[in-house]
């Protein structure tokens, strides 16, 4: 079983898959929108996408405001997650996204990706930091989980 994340912005949603260990983010491709407010293709293409990779859960990028206030950007992923999960009847978690599109736009710079081709690829690499931070706090925990019971039997 694999977990999707998802970079959810105004007219594009970037998505990325977990590899089948669950260890790995990779991007797979960004969803456009003609207008905001038009969800029902992209809710149908995140489902195909949730059948096609047999996805367990889905992480949803958080978008709050630097002092932790919750806008309205933050609200409308809200809104989704709801939707996705009627029509996907799978767990939505809502992941902490802050800077993320920062750094995808950092890395595109670094890796030499041209200006005019960055926008092609922002989201996508966004959903996969956003996935990769989910994937690694969960092995954070399991790692945690693992050292206090070695410390419990030897004690």
């Amino acid at each position: 079983m694999r977990i999707m994340g998802l970079d959810y912005g105004s007219k594009t949603v970037g998505v990325a898959i977990s590899d089948p260990l669950g260890l790995t983010a990779q991007g797979i491709e960004t969803i456009h929108r003609k207008a905001e407010n038009k969800l029902r293709q992209t809710l149908a293409r995140i489902e195909a996408l949730a059948k096609e990779y047999d996805v367990e859960k889905i992480v949803l990028g958080f978008p709050k405001h630097m002092n932790n206030d919750i806008g309205e950007r933050a609200e409308k992923s809200l809104e989704l997650k709801e939707m996705l999960e009627r029509r996907t009847e799978l767990p939505v978690i809502m992941w902490d996204e802050r800077l993320t599109t920062v750094e995808a736009e950092r890395t595109l710079i670094e890796s030499k990706v041209r200006r005019e081709d960055r926008k092609k690829y922002v989201d996508t690499i966004a959903a996969v930091f956003i996935l990769q931070g989910y994937l690694d706090s969960i092995y954070l925990e399991k790692d945690k989980a693992t050292i206090s019971e070695e410390n419990m039997v030897s004690e």
